[in-house]
């Protein structure tokens, strides 16, 4: 049975209503939450074909923040129809998330913010946040955080998009007012099932270790299907450019709240609490600088 649009507009005031119960201040701060989630519930929707973006947001969350799930789906054969789609979409997929205590929500699929833009972006993003009283952000705007909160200007871009898609992103990045003053590709994985997702960390992690002397002021690692906890830990500690991937902004961005400032995205890059549990995770040999 359909909800009529009277109950729908209930159940979501009903929403807002439990979660204003718990101020917005309470994210990345600690709060009675559930068993696994004392310090923050992000409820995280991904690409239907996805299989990076959870065991990433494993490794990266900080200690007692925990995340719920939902696939973003769409049955458009072409891939551009499918990221739009999963955009528009997104107020009605937030209710897969029901009454969970969530303190924010996270849409991890880059691409479709590339080609709504940003206007279009913002507007749904307003939309699930009055729906579902909870801060919204898509990866697309976590990395647009990550970078004002570098001071950086002039980005270098390592996509694993085919020619159009990177486009796009070169347009939604300059939107923000950023200079792209690089590009690398990561080799897309011809033969596996999906050419972002059978991207291999290594392949990654080279294309990164070509920016170690670019000239700029922050490396972005675009998609959140492209596996970068190797490039994130070559970057730890090396001496090139800031590097941020788009799963490692959004895990920050969500968890972070309001206190997502430049010193703690400096301590995220340090890998200070996320690195050690990447290894234990996902066990591989150190990159050399």
């Amino acid at each position: 049975m359909y909800a009529t649009d009277a109950g729908a507009a209930n159940a979501s005031r009903t929403r807002r209503a439990e979660r204003a119960k718990i101020s917005d201040s309470r994210i990345g701060h600690g709060s009675v939450m559930t068993a696994y989630a004392q310090n923050g519930l992000i409820g995280m929707l991904t690409p239907q074909a996805n299989t990076t973006v959870e065991p990433e947001m494993w490794a990266l969350l900080p200690t007692r923040t925990s995340l719920v799930s939902a696939r973003l789906t769409s049955k458009a054969p072409a891939l551009a129809d499918r990221l739009i789609e999963y955009l528009n979409s997104l107020p009605t997929t937030c209710e897969q998330f029901a009454n969970a205590p969530l303190t924010a929500i996270g849409f991890a699929c880059t691409g479709a913010s590339y080609l709504a833009g940003r206007q279009r972006e913002a507007t749904i993003v307003r939309r699930v946040e009055d729906a579902q009283g909870v801060p919204c952000v898509t990866s697309a705007l976590a990395i647009v955080r990550a970078l004002r909160a570098l001071d950086a200007e002039s980005i270098a871009l390592i996509s694993p998009y085919d020619d159009a898609l990177t486009e796009a992103s070169v347009s939604y990045w300059e939107s923000h007012d950023f200079s792209v003053a690089q590009l690398a590709a990561a080799a897309p994985a011809e033969s596996a099932f999906h050419p972002i997702y059978g991207i291999s960390e290594e392949q990654a992690t080279s294309a990164l270790r070509r920016m170690h002397r670019a000239p700029v002021d922050a490396v972005v690692l675009l998609g959140t299907g492209m596996p970068t906890l190797n490039a994130l830990a070559l970057a730890s500690d090396w001496d090139g450019p800031a590097v941020v991937s788009c799963n490692f902004a959004l895990a920050w961005a969500t968890s972070a709240g309001q206190s997502a400032s430049t010193d703690s995205l400096r301590s995220w890059q340090r890998g200070m609490h996320w690195l050690p549990r990447a290894e234990l995770l996902f066990p591989y040999s150190r990159p050399d600088n």
